[in-house]
């Protein structure tokens, strides 16, 4: 079936030089590049990605009433560190 498509610059780029690399016609590297798209978007319908919870329990020690003082300092030290450059 011929029809016409418009490729951007950088995609039309690589298509010729996988083209060139392969020693395939420039229409055939296409339909082989859609093809293998295409099959992978088939193959990855496993279903919606489900987020299994667990328990997020803190190590013993860790005192939970520190940890802004600790994303502070970071902070700090990121902006001492970006103002050196």
């Amino acid at each position: 079936m011929r029809t016409t498509v418009t490729l951007d610059p950088n995609v039309a780029a690589r298509l010729k030089k996988l083209a060139h690399r392969k020693e395939a016609s420039f229409k055939q590297t296409i339909n082989e590049v859609l093809l293998r798209g295409l099959s992978l978007e088939e193959s990855g319908k496993d279903g919606p990605f489900v987020v299994e919870p667990h328990s997020g329990v803190f190590r013993p020690g860790i005192d939970l009433g520190k940890l802004n003082q600790l994303a502070d300092e970071l902070e700090i030290a990121d902006f001492v560190e970006e103002s050196r450059r």
